[in-house]
C-alpha cells in the first residue's frame, strides 16, 4: 500500500515537474512570433482617450503608423511632436497615426497629449494584448502598415522629423 502511495505520488510530481518545464520554456526560452514587414498587421480594437473606439482594419485604405510608447520614454518624448506635425500634414493624404500608450492611467496620459498638444488618435492598451500581439520591444516601436494592411516596415527607436516625413511618403495611398 505505501509503496503504492508513493509510487502516486511520484508520478504525480513528475507530470507537475514536466507541466513546470514546459511553461517556462514556452514563456522565456522559445522565440516568439514577431510582426515583421511584409506580413499582415494583427488586427485589434482600442479606445482611445476621447471613448472613441478604434479598429485597425477599419482604415484599410490609409497608411497607418502605428507608435507604441510611454509617458517616461524620452525618446518617445521627442518623437511626438514630429510625428504629430507630420500627420497634420500627411493626414489629408490618406495617412493616420494610431499611438498607443502601455498601461498607464489615463489621466497620466491626457496630460502628456495636453502637454505636446498632440491631435492625432492616441490610445492606452491596459493589458498589454496589442503589444504582446506585435511582440514590441524597445519603446519606441513604430509599424508602417500599408492601405492593404501589410506591415511595410518595423522601427524601433527614436526617429526624425525626417524619418516620419519619409515614412509617411512611403505609405501614402
Amino acid at each position: 500500500m505505501k509503496k503504492r502511495r508513493l509510487l502516486i505520488r511520484s508520478l504525480i510530481l513528475l507530470v507537475l515537474g514536466i507541466a513546470l518545464v514546459y511553461t517556462l520554456y514556452t514563456n522565456f526560452v522559445a522565440s516568439k512570433e514577431l510582426v515583421s514587414a511584409g506580413s499582415k498587421a494583427p488586427d485589434f480594437v482600442l479606445t482611445d482617450l476621447n471613448g472613441k473606439k478604434h479598429q485597425l482594419s477599419d482604415y484599410r485604405g490609409k497608411g497607418v503608423i502605428l507608435n507604441f510608447w510611454g509617458t517616461w520614454c524620452e525618446p518617445c518624448k521627442r518623437e511626438m511632436p514630429f510625428i504629430d506635425r507630420q500627420y497634420q500634414h500627411f493626414s489629408s493624404k490618406g495617412v493616420t497615426v494610431l499611438a498607443v500608450n502601455i498601461s498607464e492611467s489615463k489621466i497620466t496620459v491626457q496630460n502628456f497629449v495636453d502637454q505636446y498638444h498632440l491631435t492625432f488618435p492616441v490610445m492606452i492598451d491596459k493589458d498589454r494584448q496589442v503589444l504582446d500581439a506585435y511582440g514590441v520591444n524597445p519603446l519606441p516601436t513604430s509599424f508602417l502598415i500599408d492601405k492593404a494592411g501589410k506591415v511595410v516596415k518595423v522601427y524601433s527607436g527614436q526617429l526624425t522629423e525626417g524619418m516620419v516625413e519619409k515614412f509617411m511618403e512611403q505609405i501614402k495611398p
